[in-house]
């Protein structure tokens, strides 16, 4: 594996999993993996999860790591080739990557869309042209369309969690106060048809996904019906994809509460993290025995160490 950025840089998934709950048992196996060896983590975009659990999973392997939050503390990089730059940028990206590549043995970015252009933001420019121009590994810290970190948490979760090989998983729509990116939505979507497992995605109607991630995928508009006899509710907003980042007015109540759960007979509660209680979700939901959030967070170690485990070992996942 040259780089990680999606599902499909994996050649079993499963495998993958299985080998990351085994990394968590014995996390301490691979110490002196990445000796001498140094990881650049860089960020376009604020982080905790994403960051911390990165930067514990390389010292867990023994590698170095240094961090920088580019958008801030870098020169102002021009992503596109041929650029005349003669205006604000003072670096541009094929320079950037090649002396990163010099330092670095792996380099993870994080870069979130603009939510204004949606053919620019699918295109995934960003993250393209670092992998072009750099020599070494390339890591998505998370992009304009995906996050495949989180999502190989999330797998890692159902998976010790499920007490059966197919259990009934429900993506649902969650209220918020501004435009997000679909980028959670869009990854959980293209693991859990890579496992093959039973997903139905349930939101308003004008938040449908893209299609390039969720075809295939049961869209129930009936939210309520959706969750009936959910093993795992996965609740996380997104913004629409046509009108591209806009949030349509939505006149149903589509806030989770203990009693709609009950209803449903429905079992564990699944966010990624960030999440604006009370509004995306309820303290009762969040606090209560369904809550899989912590578990979640503490996945995301297991998930980027053993990325980054097979990235220095140069084998395929």
């Amino acid at each position: 594996m040259k780089n990680f950025t999606s599902v499909a840089d994996v050649q079993n998934p499963i495998a993958l999993i299985n080998e990351a709950i085994a990394l968590k048992k014995n996390s301490s196996a691979y110490s002196d993996l990445g000796k001498n060896k140094t990881i650049g983590l860089l960020f376009l975009n604020p982080s905790l999860r994403t960051r911390l659990s990165s930067q514990k999973a390389a010292q867990m392997l023994g590698m170095q790591v240094m961090v920088m939050n580019l958008d801030k503390e870098g020169w102002a990089l021009e992503w596109n080739d041929r650029a005349v730059m003669n205006g604000n940028k003072t670096e541009h990206i094929k320079d950037a990557a090649m002396v990163l590549s010099s330092y670095f043995d792996i380099i993870g970015i994080r870069c979130f869309p603009t939510l204004t252009n949606r053919e620019e933001d699918y295109s995934e420019h960003v993250l393209k042209q670092l992998i072009k121009y750099s020599t070494v590994p390339v890591i998505s810290l998370e992009s304009a369309t995906l996050h495949p970190l989180q999502s190989l948490a999330d797998c890692i979760t159902i998976i010790e969690m499920s007490k059966s090989t197919k259990p009934k998983i429900v993506l649902t729509w969650a209220p918020h106060i501004k435009a997000l990116p679909q980028a959670v939505s869009n990854s959980f979507c293209q693991w859990m048809k890579a496992l093959g497992m039973n997903l139905t995605v349930t939101h308003p109607k004008g938040y449908e996904l893209a299609p390039e991630f969720a075809d295939g995928i049961p869209v129930e508009y009936n939210q309520q019906k959706a969750l009936q006899d959910a093993d795992f509710v996965y609740v996380k907003n997104w913004s629409a994809y046509e009108p591209y980042g806009q949030t349509p007015v939505v006149s149903e109540d589509w806030l989770l509460d203990e009693k709609k759960m009950h209803a449903a007979n429905a079992r564990f509660i699944m966010h990624c993290l960030p999440v604006r209680r009370n509004v995306e979700l309820p303290d009762e939901l969040l606090d209560g025995k369904r809550s899989l959030i912590r578990l979640q967070a503490e996945n995301r170690l297991y998930s980027a160490a053993i990325v980054m485990k097979k990235l220095i070992e140069n084998k395929a996942i």
